[in-house]
């Protein structure tokens, strides 16, 4: 279950913002807790800050950092929105906070962003976490079976309400779908030797056999599943992505930090 006493908080510690400059813009971060580093990427691309509930189940372990990236919420909103920029901005806040490495994760799209840094900085990167998310493809008929999904059935969101520049989404998007065109691309992923865990949803409308493909492409990867669980499983299925979360963290540190 996720920890909500008094000292599970004592041990997380207090939350503290910060700006950060990265080549011009500031952004707007947040970190918690003490321990292994992480770094969070919100879904979109260009959603602001959402993922606090899952910050804390997470800051018992680990020091968690939040941040907004450009276009979003309260970082600078420069046009600047592509998925080489985020990734320099996000190095940008571990250099910043003085980490030398961390745990990348990211829910939704905010898993291929962090893919994606750790494919630029594998050096700078411990493991790989993503959350209902990640992803190497552009198919029509994935894009078929969400929208008819989305249309049929719906998507509940928490009532959290995304706040971002109305660029940012499709310069992301062109951006993302520029980067898995690489020729190299599968050969790197496939080279990439760093512990990776892909928590899905089941009851998530969007199709999952592409994570599942990248889980199996990454040499350490591991692909697990939150059967009751929708595309936000902290909403749903909160107990179970806990207990998925310590067990990824267990195995992309080696160090039982999961508890």
């Amino acid at each position: 279950m996720p920890e909500n006493t008094d000292d599970a908080r004592s041990r997380r510690g207090p939350a503290e913002e910060r700006w950060i400059e990265s080549a011009g813009a500031q952004l707007w971060t947040t970190q918690g807790g003490n321990g292994t580093a992480l770094v969070l990427f919100n879904g979109g691309p260009g959603c602001n800050d959402y993922l606090g509930p899952v910050a804390a189940m997470l800051e018992g372990p680990c020091r968690v950092i939040r941040f907004e990236a450009r276009g979003c919420g309260r970082s600078s909103w420069d046009g600047k929105y592509d998925l080489a920029t985020l990734i320099d901005d996000a190095d940008a806040i571990r250099r910043a906070y003085g980490i030398e490495r961390w745990i990348v994760a990211g829910h939704s799209a905010g898993a291929c962003s962090a893919l994606a840094y750790a494919l630029r900085h594998p050096e700078r990167t411990l493991g790989i976490i993503g959350i209902a998310g990640g992803s190497l493809v552009d198919d029509r008929e994935w894009s078929r079976v969400y929208h008819e999904r989305l249309e049929n059935e719906g998507e509940d969101r928490g009532g959290v309400e995304f706040v971002c520049d109305t660029q940012v989404n499709p310069i992301g998007v062109r951006s993302w779908r520029e980067f898995i065109k690489r020729p190299t691309l599968l050969r790197q992923i496939a080279s990439l030797e760093l512990p990776a865990v892909f928590i899905n949803a089941g009851q998530d409308i969007r199709p999952n056999w592409p994570t599942q493909q990248l889980a199996h492409l990454l040499p350490r990867g591991r692909y697990v599943c939150v059967p009751d669980a929708a595309h936000y499983p902290w909403l749903s299925q909160p107990e179970a992505l806990a207990r998925e979360l310590r067990t990824a963290l267990d195995y992309v540190t080696g160090q039982g930090l999961g508890g």
